[in-house]
């Protein structure tokens, strides 16, 4: 028998990510509540670039993302030197665990969170630790007691995803002074221009301050250029050096990259999506407190989508309110393989599609 080649142990050991659907049965109109994509779509001006990039697709892509790093560092006011660009902020989140983990190595994260950290984790060969939680929100304390001296990256969202919830900045303060100097902190703030707490912080002053701290961002959210996949990150030196040594080496569309630049130049375009967001965020968290009486609840989100809980038992659980909606078109995400079998995770849509979709509950719940 000829022998067949075999993969690592731990590469075998993921569980493949599994987005959100994205097709509806035929005949039925789809509304795509699944993956947090902003509804409006893109600034006019960055699909207007884009399209003018693509004039130009027989080159390859600036490699080092200059003019996006420098337009990023303009608007938040940060060095364009310590910026790194990449697929997504998925590609920084899997190179910072390639970079700074391995076998016998651990990689913590908070229970319900973001399923993208444990495969970081396994794919550097590390070991992924999973922290309790508190009310859906990182537990700094727990997260804290997880630490050994194996530990070598903290991964935190914050808001986090798919729950929705924060921590303040003074919380994230702590957990980044309760750690060992060794230990490196990714702070994942993907939706954090959704975010209007007082109390927030985005991470860029502790990765500004601190050699062990980096924060993470992306422009799949609220600048609505999810196909496109551009994430940038913000840390000191030396870590941002390390993720440009394993980095795809064109990973940046030539496209996506105009369209970046043209996005951080429209804040009336992000301004409208924000208030959006905010206002239909706040119906469907209204209309379902209003079905509390059925056992429906939401989690606070300070993100672009809603965490809705339901009965563990009886007829009106998370997975019949899955099946239910599908079958109309609504695609929401179920998530019980992240201890969330009892709730759906809902994106806020447009104004009639946050309508159709509360519409469908109360139907579902009748």
């Amino acid at each position: 028998m000829t022998e067949a080649p075999t993969a690592k142990p731990w590469i075998s050991a993921i569980e493949a990510y599994v987005p959100g659907r994205a097709n509806a049965a035929p005949g039925v109109t789809l509304v795509k509540l699944s993956s947090n994509e902003n509804p409006l779509g893109a600034s006019p001006k960055a699909i207007e670039a884009m399209r003018a990039a693509i004039g130009k697709a027989n080159r390859y892509s600036d490699g080092s993302s200059h003019d996006l790093r420098e337009a990023i560092a303009a608007a938040h006011g940060i060095e364009a030197d310590r910026i790194v660009c990449g697929t997504g902020s998925d590609e920084i989140l899997q190179c910072l665990a390639l970079a700074y983990a391995g076998p016998g190595d651990e990689v913590l994260f908070s229970r319900r969170s973001f399923m993208v950290y444990p495969i970081a984790a396994q794919r550097a060969g590390a070991t992924p630790v999973e922290a309790p939680d508190t009310d859906y929100t990182a537990d700094v304390d727990a997260l804290l007691a997880a630490v050994s001296e194996r530990t070598k990256l903290v991964y935190i969202a914050n808001p986090n995803n798919p729950t929705g919830t924060l921590i303040s900045g003074a919380e994230m303060n702590r957990l980044h002074a309760g750690l060992p100097p060794h230990v490196l902190l990714v702070i994942d703030s993907a939706y954090a221009e959704y975010v209007d707490d007082p109390e927030y912080d985005d991470g860029i002053a502790l990765a500004r301050t601190y050699p062990n701290v980096v924060t993470t961002r992306t422009f799949s959210k609220i600048y609505g250029l999810a196909a496109e996949r551009i994430g940038w990150a913000y840390g000191a030196p030396d870590v941002i050096d390390m993720v440009n040594r394993i980095r795809g080496p064109f990973n940046v569309t030539s496209a996506g990259q105009a369209g970046a630049v043209a996005a951080l130049a429209d804040p009336d375009w992000l301004a409208k999506c924000r208030t959006d967001n905010a206002r239909n965020r706040a119906a469907l968290v209204e209309a379902v407190e209003a079905l509390g009486n059925k056992g429906l609840g939401t989690v606070p989100s300070a993100a672009n989508f809603v965490l809705v809980t339901f009965p563990e038992t009886g007829a009106h659980t998370a997975g019949a309110a899955n099946a239910y909606l599908t079958e109309r078109g609504f695609l929401t995400r179920w998530l019980p393989n992240q201890g969330l079998g009892h709730a759906l995770r809902i994106s806020i849509g447009t104004d009639e599609e946050t309508q159709a979709v509360i519409a469908a509950l109360r139907a579902f719940l009748s």
